[in-house]
């Protein structure tokens, strides 16, 4: 249901464009937007007033029990904390890589150790990706020092979201419209800080996406 809903946001982003040139619409974006839109679908897959329409028991059909959707929203913040270093470091290890400048006689695990040191890695948590496997470091010049976007794209997914939260109905058509014209529909015909910006009136905020995950 969760990949069913991210990508039906790909989807959304394409049919929505609003754009004279091809190249400057859907998800022709930098990566943090085209994740974006996707990502945000995903929100409300997790609230009571879907889940209690469409999660419903296979012969009663009776609509999931609040029990259950405590239980569920309780899990969401396991191993939050864990699974955001290991995905973190990666991201910022993939980063320190293509900052160096000359490779001569260069030491990958030596380097891995002293950054990870650098950082203050836990001692108790590993890196998602160790650099020998980490295709996102060599796949394509797409992903060079990319890896990040997905994590920054959970900033930004989860505060457009908390503005529908803020107005009391995750169904706001005011709000609704105003992400279809400046997420969903300007693909890359203005800057998308920009585009953020005319949607919330500021920059992103972290808070939301560490409530989102449980860890304040």
């Amino acid at each position: 249901a969760t990949t069913l809903l991210h990508e039906m946001g790909h989807g959304h982003h394409g049919m929505m464009s609003d754009a004279t040139y091809a190249r400057l619409a859907g998800t022709n974006v930098l990566t943090d937007f085209v994740e974006l839109p996707s990502q945000l679908m995903e929100h409300w897959l997790e609230q009571p007033e879907v889940l209690k329409e469409y999660a419903r028991h296979y012969e009663t059909n009776e609509p999931v029990p609040d029990e259950m959707l405590e239980k569920f929203k309780a899990a969401k913040s396991f191993n939050q904390g864990f699974e955001t270093i290991e995905y973190t470091s990666c991201a910022l290890l993939d980063m320190a890589f293509h900052q160096i400048e000359d490779y001569d006689n260069f030491d990958i695990a030596k380097f891995e150790k002293e950054e990870l040191e650098r950082l203050g890695m836990p001692k108790g948590i590993i890196m998602r990706h160790r650099p020998a496997h980490f295709q996102h470091l060599f796949a394509s010049s797409h992903y060079a020092a990319g890896y990040y976007v997905y994590l920054w794209a959970e900033v930004l997914d989860a505060d457009v979201f908390a503005a529908f939260k803020e107005t009391g109905d995750i169904f706001d058509k005011e709000t609704a419209e105003r992400c279809k014209k400046y997420i969903y529909s300007s693909g890359n015909t203005e800057a998308p800080d920009e585009l953020f910006r005319l949607f919330r009136g500021r920059d992103p905020k972290i808070e939301f996406m560490l409530e989102k995950k449980g860890l304040i």
